[in-house]
């Protein structure tokens, strides 16, 4: 039976995980950040009073540790996936089986609360295998939890993603930068922004059975981002929009090695606009106006300038998730 006030977070101790969390511990929940990892999640204890929030070992790959987690919860919300498959883990078993379970499991600890991330590109026609898998782990997690409500944002944007800090690392060090799918359009949506519908999404019952589509106030070709980067750095690199079948040549290879630069199923996200598209509900109906990247980005990019920089403070708390 479900305690109030008690929320079971899985992948809680992630990029928009520990946003997430924050929210929940200032709304006064007790929150549990479910992880494979729950040595990493320990510095969020620190987010709410203590013992408000509490690392719980969990994989959604297994019944026992999932089960555990979401006995007694009232609310419990699933941002567990990946972008490819590995040796360890593949998109069936983490973003469907895993998804399932996650949904399956807290139905029948009689959870009825539950918010599911997914991706601005679930489809199940979608080009690429990530994004067929984001719209079957939709539909897994539909059979269990009927008034699930999903969130689908763009590509998202913060202090320690993997988009923006990568692109300034690589106009630190190479002398032209290769852009892949210079054509395609992204809406870069900022962390906090997601992780305040998310949590949103948890709370407010009118949220529920709903999709939640994303994207920021900038709409920019791949090309145009890295034109934006490189002027936010300072750099002056060449550009070049590497051509689809050279490109392809070059998944093929890289995908193969350590690390996994670029793969086959990436260049397939990137054949598509990742977008809001007319008619999906996202920000407006939520009475939110979303951040934007010249709001947010540049304080983090600083370090990626000749000589560093130091403005980071500032605007940073212009980025603070709370509206």
């Amino acid at each position: 039976m479900a305690t109030d006030k008690i929320a079971s977070v899985f992948g809680g101790n992630g990029f928009v995980g520990r946003y997430v969390v924050q929210n929940l511990a200032e709304a006064g929940y007790t929150v549990r950040v479910a992880s494979r990892r729950p040595d990493l999640a320990t510095p969020l204890r620190t987010l709410g009073k203590v013992g408000q929030v509490a690392p719980f070992y969990a994989s959604v790959l297994d019944d026992a540790s999932v089960a555990c987690v979401v006995q007694g919860a009232s609310v419990v919300i699933n941002l567990v996936a990946v972008l490819g498959d590995t040796r360890s883990q593949g998109l069936e078993a983490i973003n469907v089986q895993g998804a399932e379970r996650v949904a399956r499991l807290a139905a029948e600890a009689g959870v009825s609360r539950f918010v599911h991330m997914s991706a601005l590109g679930a489809a199940a026609d979608a080009p690429s295998a990530y994004g067929r898998s984001r719209a079957a782990g939709e539909a897994a997690v539909k059979r269990y939890q009927p008034n699930a409500a999903f969130v689908r944002p763009s590509v998202i944007f913060g202090p320690e993603d993997h988009f923006f800090n990568m692109f300034g690392a690589l106009a630190r060090y190479l002398p032209i930068m290769p852009v892949y799918g210079a054509h395609t359009r992204l809406q870069p949506v900022f962390v906090g922004d997601v992780a305040h519908v998310v949590t949103r999404a948890a709370l407010e019952p009118e949220l529920a059975g709903k999709v939640w589509s994303l994207g920021g106030p900038d709409v920019l070709s791949m090309q145009q981002i890295y034109a934006w980067v490189l002027k936010e750095v300072r750099r002056n690199r060449m550009v070049f929009a590497v051509p689809d079948g050279l490109a392809k040549i070059q998944a093929a290879i890289f995908e193969r090695l350590p690390g996994k630069i670029l793969t086959q199923d990436q260049l397939l996200m990137l054949s598509q606009d990742n977008i809001v598209q007319p008619g999906q509900q996202g920000f407006a109906e939520l009475g939110m106006v979303p951040r934007s990247i010249e709001q947010c980005v540049p304080f983090y990019l600083d370090r990626f300038r000749p000589g560093g920089g130091r403005s980071g403070i500032v605007v940073e708390k212009q980025c603070t998730t709370k509206t």
